[in-house]
């Protein structure tokens, strides 16, 4: 393979052309067979009885810790307090050389859960992203590597190409911003987690996990809906202009290289 001023050695031509048959059959593969057997298994994933909750609370998890009792303090000028508290600081561990900050009491019960009515939703939701961004980047390459070299004119079909490609891009951004979401779920919920166990007699931390938590359920049977959606949009988009994607110029007898 060579041209002015270029040459590739042969049998890296023949490897590169070997590459381009392999992603031309799977990318053909996706758009006709893949995508809309996925999208149809998303839609009956939609309406399984794990994404139609009727009343949320169904999805609530309950955080059991103890409210502690109050500590009184009582003015004492005989240092028999100070003693006895000096004397629970050691039993528990603590000396005076700690330094003072907020209280966070030990678990009982060991580690507190996640949600785990979500956590099982989201584990079956994360696997259905990444096939996404997969498949989104193979079509994407497929398309990128038949468009011809630029040329004036004739350039109807390159212009539907790169729509094409902008739009797989666009595709794979949106699904990347799925897994964003779910990291942000876990860490926002353990800083209101941690805050109940520094502060258990604010109920209003509480009452915003569960408000955390229905929202996500929300969002998670939304990404699966839009999941469907783009499978349904690429599919339609690209089998309405596959002639002009595969032969983007009347007479394109040239490839890439």
């Amino acid at each position: 393979m060579s041209s002015k001023g270029i040459k590739v050695d042969n049998d890296l031509k023949t490897k590169v052309d070997a590459f381009r048959e392999r992603i031309t059959g799977e990318a053909e593969n996706l758009v006709a067979d893949f995508f809309p057997k996925k999208l149809l298994e998303l839609d009956s994933f939609l309406k399984e009885p794990i994404l139609n909750v009727a009343d949320l609370k169904e999805i609530h998890s309950e955080i059991n810790i103890k409210v502690p009792d109050p500590i009184i303090l009582n003015n004492s000028h005989d240092g028999v307090d100070v003693q006895n508290s000096r004397k629970r600081k050691m039993e528990d561990g603590l000396d005076d050389n700690c330094q003072d900050g907020p209280n966070v009491f030990g678990m009982p019960g060991g580690m507190i859960k996640s949600n785990g009515q979500l956590v099982d939703l989201i584990e079956r939701v994360k696997p259905e992203i990444r096939t996404l961004i997969e498949k989104c980047n193979t079509v994407k390459m497929w398309v990128q590597l038949l468009i011809p070299r630029i040329e004036d004119g004739n350039n109807f079909g390159v212009s539907i190409q790169e729509e094409t490609v902008a739009e797989l891009r666009t595709v794979e951004g949106e699904a990347a911003s799925y897994l964003d979401q779910i990291s942000r779920y876990y860490i926002t919920r353990a800083k209101l987690v941690s805050k109940i166990t520094k502060y258990p007699h604010v109920e209003d931390y509480q009452r915003t996990v569960t408000e955390i938590d229905e929202k996500e359920y929300i969002s998670l049977k939304i990404i699966v809906s839009e999941l469907r959606n783009q499978y349904v949009t690429l599919h339609d988009m690209i089998l309405k202009n596959i002639e002009k994607i595969k032969r983007p110029r009347s007479s394109n007898n040239e490839a890439l290289y």
